[in-house]
This record gives structure tokens, C-alpha cells and sequence, in this order.
């Protein structure tokens, strides 16, 4: 199960215990919130997130400002989220956190307001203002609560978000070399390389430079994009790819010319990345 609030699991095991007595059939209005609660925690037990989301929000809406309605606040968002309805899980998380910005459970809303983004990025053909939006809250975890158990975690996260970014720019950057769209691939190679150096497409963005540099008849860039290929990724493959591609022209993986990958190199050498 996805990480709850502190005292969810507890209840929850409780209520299931208790989840064979008792009927339904008075109204929410005549019924005290504690009862409500165990209602919509025995549905979130069941399975039936969307209905227990349902009955915690009626907490809040019936017996607003109380202990409950805060309870049943964060167990809002909680159960929005499994039931994948991200949009309301992350209103109800930002609800809670502009009304209880020093509650405990304030770092446990804010961790669920960014798995509400960083779980719909599954896919690199999607939209990336979501990854954008999700390495954003992220890093609210990790900057505002960095002692919470939600921390690292969210560093976990915040790196293969990161990384999912680099992904999409090496596909595009891959759809235009492929189509002989030189200039372009080399722009998206070039964010990569300058922008997500800390990623793992990296080696490749460089090798597909040599690539593209070749094929435009630029050798400075292809021999200096080899050069840091080599400095830094000596034994990933694709280093050996681009050595094919150089040495099949003559050319060595050197640093040549003056051009921003002969900066990048420089430093390099110097013992900084960038």
C-alpha cells in the first residue's frame, strides 16, 4: 500500500474488525462524524475508494474546523488518489496544507500532491508540464521537510522525473536525426547534454552528436563530443559506437575547435561537469 497518513493504517484495521455490525440507514446529517469516519474507512478497506472519498469530504463539509474534518481531510486525498482521481486528490492535499501548514501530517499532504503529478508521467509520450509540475512539488517535499520519511522518497523520485524529462528530449532529438534533420537532433542533444548531465541518456546524447556532427561534415564537434564521451563514459557502449564512427573517417575522439562542446570539454578536464 501506498505510504498513509500516520493513523490510517491503525484505524483501518480496526474498522475492519468492526465492519460486520451496524446499518447504514441514518442520514449523514443526524450521524456524528467519528461514525462517518469508520463508514468511509470500511469502504476505503472494501475497495470502494471513490465512495470512501465521498463520505470523508461530507466529515468535512458537515463538521468543518473540527479534529475530524481535519482527520478526514488528509484521508480525502488519500482516497482520491487511489481511486486515480488525481485532479481532486490534489485539491484536497493543497486544502489540507493551507489549513494545517504545521500539522505532522502537513509533509504526508505535500508527498501526495506530487505523486498526484508524478504518477500520471508513466509514459514519456506524455505531457511533460505534468513532470515539470511534479519535479516542482518534489522538491518542496525534499527543500521543506527534508527530516520527514517522505524525503527521500521524493529524491528518488525527483531523479527518474528528472531523468523521464532527458528521455523525451533523446526521443525527439532520435525522430529528427533518424530524418536527417541534423541541426535540430543536435538541439535537443545539446539540452541533454548541457541540461541533464546528471541523467543516464547522457552518454548517448553524446554519442549521437558525433552522429550528427559527422553527418553535417562538422569534425571539430564530432571529435570534441567524442572527447567527453570518452573522458567521462569510457566503457559505455556507446563510446565504442562513437570511436567506430570517428575512426571509420580518419577522425580521433580529440577536442578541437572552440565551440560550446570544447567549453564543456575544458571543464571536464578541470574536474567540474558543468
Amino acid at each position: 500500500m501506498m505510504h498513509a497518513p500516520r493513523y490510517a493504517l491503525v484505524a483501518m484495521a480496526v474498522t475492519l474488525l468492526s465492519a460486520c455490525g451496524g446499518g447504514n440507514d441514518v442520514a449523514l446529517e443526524d450521524t456524528d462524524p467519528e461514525t462517518i469516519y469508520q463508514r468511509a474507512e470500511r469502504e476505503l478497506a472494501s475497495g470502494d475508494a471513490d465512495d470512501a472519498a465521498g463520505l470523508f469530504s461530507e466529515i468535512e463539509r458537515l463538521y468543518p474546523y473540527s479534529e475530524w474534518a481535519k482527520r478526514a481531510l488528509i484521508m480525502q486525498a488519500f482516497a482520491y488518489h487511489q481511486d486515480r482521481d488525481y485532479e481532486n486528490a490534489r485539491a484536497a492535499a493543497q486544502r489540507f496544507i493551507d489549513f494545517y501548514p504545521v500539522d505532522e501530517d502537513a509533509a504526508y499532504a505535500q508527498y501526495l500532491l506530487a505523486l498526484s503529478y508524478y504518477d500520471q508521467i508513466d509514459q514519456v509520450g506524455r505531457d511533460q508540464g505534468l513532470t515539470f509540475q511534479a519535479l516542482q512539488a518534489l522538491r518542496t517535499v525534499i527543500e521543506r521537510y527534508p527530516e520527514s520519511e517522505y524525503a527521500r522518497s521524493s529524491i528518488l523520485k525527483f531523479d527518474l522525473a528528472f531523468d523521464h524529462l532527458a528521455a523525451k528530449e533523446m526521443e525527439i532529438g532520435r525522430y529528427y536525426l533518424k530524418r536527417g534533420h541534423y541541426p535540430a537532433a543536435i538541439n535537443r542533444f545539446r539540452a541533454v547534454v548541457e541540461e541533464f548531465q546528471t541523467t543516464t541518456h547522457t552518454p548517448e546524447a553524446l554519442m549521437r552528436l558525433v552522429e550528427a556532427y559527422l553527418a553535417l561534415g562538422l569534425e571539430d564537434e564530432a571529435q570534441t563530443a567524442g572527447a567527453i564521451l570518452g573522458y567521462n563514459f569510457q566503457a559505455s557502449p556507446f563510446y565504442d559506437d562513437a570511436f567506430r564512427q570517428l575512426t571509420g573517417q580518419g577522425l580521433s575522439p580529440e577536442a578541437r575547435g572552440s565551440g560550446w562542446l570544447r567549453s564543456i570539454y575544458d571543464r571536464t578536464i578541470r574536474g567540474r561537469w558543468l
